[in-house]
């Protein structure tokens, strides 16, 4: 039964170099990780026990399964896209992609399976067939680096994150920009140092597709030395209204990535200066209630199809799977 108060670390698997991205596969078989040694790693849920083979030209920064968990993406600082077999012995690349110029930031599928996106340091989104790896859209619209994509779970509309803080709405079928979220929160400009810091570092739709909920990092006071705490920004779906920003006490980081449970409570995953932490919110509430400290800072974590295990990767070399719920 799920009960974030009481969630605990159930496995603790070495690679041994810093991992930095994690997906499950939605049959609940593998876990996938990359690694800064340019490595991919598929680890079997049952044993814990790992297949690592050599993958990108550069690290790695997001991974995303098919629906079915036969194949998954990888996206690179290497500008490729890659799509692999999944339960291959040693998989061996499909299909290879330069989707982007400069890195390729994030990757998501669309719900039916048929399309993926990608958002990049070149300021665009791009949605590309799986089937034939063309490009169908080429979406132009952020002055800023693309940190995150997301499909609705509708597939109807795409959602892009980018440095500033702004996220776009397209419209799948015709591309067409439908209109833009202010998650300015999210971003600050440090006049001493000049850089721009911060940005929409994930996003996700609650189970009732009537909130939508992003992440990343508020009170960057000095974001060379990585002192800044972790934010979720939280927004109507039907207004596009902005409801509330929800901050978390006592953590030092940057919230990388951001879920729904089941029970339409918020969970997200800060790594930084500060250690990593999981951060437990309810939506209707002005701070996040319950946070859990884990052994290293992190990068990355994804929830088990279950909904009541989370994997994270950490700078340590090891993937963590938490339990969403007491023993038993």
């Amino acid at each position: 039964m799920l009960d974030p108060t009481n969630t605990h670390v159930v496995h603790e698997w070495k690679h041994g170099r810093p991992l930095i991205a994690c997906s499950f596969d939605p049959q609940g078989r593998y876990l996938l990780t990359s690694s800064e040694d340019y490595s991919l790693q598929r680890w079997s849920l049952a044993s814990g026990e790992a297949v690592k083979w050599e993958a990108h030209d550069s690290w790695v920064m997001d991974l995303a399964c098919l629906p079915d968990g036969e194949m998954f993406l990888s996206a690179g600082c290497d500008d490729r896209v890659i799509l692999w077999p999944n339960a291959e012995g040693t998989p061996a690349p499909i299909r290879e992609i330069h989707a982007h110029k400069g890195w390729v930031r994030s990757v998501d599928v669309s719900p039916d399976g048929t399309l993926f996106a990608t958002g990049g340091n070149d300021h665009l989104v791009k949605v590309w067939s799986v089937a034939e790896g063309r490009t169908v859209l080429e979406l132009s619209g952020h002055d800023s680096h693309v940190y995150s994509v997301k499909f609705h779970p509708s597939g109807t509309w795409l959602l892009s994150g980018d440095l500033s803080g702004k996220i776009l709405q397209w419209e799948v079928a015709s591309g067409k920009l439908l209109r833009t979220l202010d998650a300015a929160d999210l971003h600050s400009f440090n006049s001493g140092q000049k850089v721009h810091y911060g940005g929409v570092r994930d996003i996700a739709i609650s189970p009732d597709l009537k909130q939508l909920a992003c992440c990343g990092l508020h009170k960057a006071t000095n974001p060379l030395g990585a002192v800044n705490e972790p934010l979720t920004v939280l927004f109507d779906w039907e207004t596009g209204e902005k409801q509330r920003t929800q901050p978390t006490d006592g953590v030092r980081g940057v919230a990388w990535k951001i879920e729904y449970l089941a029970s339409g409570e918020i969970l997200t995953a800060s790594g930084g200066a500060g250690g990593g932490f999981l951060i437990f919110g309810k939506p209707a509430e002005e701070k996040t209630y319950h946070k859990l400290k884990l052994k290293d800072t992190l990068r990355d974590m994804c929830l088990h199809p279950d909904g009541l295990q989370v994997a994270t990767a950490h700078h340590d070399g090891h993937v963590r799977i938490s339990r969403l719920a007491a023993d038993g």
